[in-house]
């Protein structure tokens, strides 16, 4: 989802470590969706509990949020709000992919295709009941959320460009068209990885991308920069046929506008200036209070184990990571840089 603009830009590689006492505005939607689609059995089957209700995306916020924790870093998420009109169409379409991508998934298990987890990450979807259930964990466990007036990452952006966070943690590249001047990939998925369908592994590291760097590089604008992601194709707009990061960076540089580009490509983007706009002025909010707090350790064994079938062990030993990391000096420095 989101912009993809690979090729063009580079991130710089990082540690967890590093990232010691930084606050990550985590785009929640994205984050989720990666937990969702990652945290599967080896047949694509999401983790279930004993209701048959999916669990992959708790599984993601009790190990992975404490892991960045143990290393020092505060995270924060921040949740969509009413998604933008512009986005109406969009949303239908990954609608009609993901119901696709659901029936190819079941004839792929049942046949026992290869195909099969590659469909059913496809099928990741995010309801009312998920969505509920990771905020009542995050604050089980201390760790704050927020959310946005429309798009969380716009948001986070927001927060990092005022200074209220030190990166937006997110896969996408929308964060940079936002106005976000750092980000950091791969944070709440580190570590070491199997590739789907290959008896192969890759380590996954954080990358941090900052947006001057990209803007100097490249010798554009934060606003050239938009008009090359809506080129590209955003969540917006499909873009323009066989126009790709390269091809756009060269006809933002040789066109002073975007009637210009449309001109010599012979096509055009519906509600590219509402698009523009969106991406330049998006609405954000001032009105929100970031606090960490204290582990609840019951409430968590409770949640996860009584309420979605966890291990009791398993959830044990996690709760005593998460508390020793809250409190450990070592770690987070003081306790007043966390309550």
């Amino acid at each position: 989802m989101g912009v993809d603009l690979t090729d063009l830009v580079p991130g710089k590689e990082t540690t967890l470590v590093d990232l010691n006492g930084k606050v990550i505005a985590i785009d929640a939607f994205n984050t989720l969706y990666q937990f969702l689609s990652i945290i599967r059995q080896m047949d694509g089957t999401p983790l279930v509990d004993n209701k048959g209700d999916v669990t992959s995306h708790l599984s993601g916020i009790i190990y992975r949020v404490t892991n960045l924790i143990e290393n020092g870093i505060k995270p924060v998420f921040v949740f969509d709000g009413k998604p933008p009109v512009l986005k109406a169409e969009t949303i239908k379409a990954r609608r009609e992919i993901r119901e696709a991508a659901q029936q190819m998934y079941q004839a792929a298990k049942a046949s026992g295709s290869a195909e099969a987890y590659k469909y059913a990450q496809a099928s990741t979807s995010i309801n009312s009941q998920i969505i509920k259930d990771s905020k009542e964990l995050l604050g089980y466990m201390g760790v704050p959320y927020l959310i946005a007036p429309s798009e969380g990452e716009a948001q986070a952006s927001y927060m990092v460009a005022k200074g209220a966070a030190d990166y937006v943690g997110s896969q996408d590249y929308d964060s940079l068209l936002f106005g976000a001047p750092r980000m950091v990939r791969n944070v709440t998925i580190t570590g070491r990885r199997k590739l789907p369908r290959r008896n192969a592994y890759v380590d996954v590291k954080p990358e941090i991308i900052e947006l001057k760097d990209i803007l100097d590089t490249l010798e554009i604008t934060r606003e050239q920069l938009v008009d090359m992601g809506i080129l590209v194709g955003t969540d917006f707009n499909p873009g323009i046929f066989k126009v790709g990061p390269k091809t756009a960076l060269k006809l933002v540089k040789k066109h002073k506008d975007m009637p210009g580009i449309f001109e010599e490509l012979g096509q055009t983007i519906e509600n590219y200036e509402a698009i523009r706009d969106f991406f330049l002025n998006p609405p954000t909010t001032d009105d929100y209070s970031v606090k960490w707090g204290k582990p609840e350790p019951e409430k968590i064994k409770q949640f996860l184990c009584d309420e979605h079938s966890f291990s009791p062990e398993r959830v044990e030993k996690v709760v005593e990571r998460l508390e020793k990391a809250v409190t450990e000096t070592g770690k987070q420095k003081t306790l007043s840089a966390w309550f």
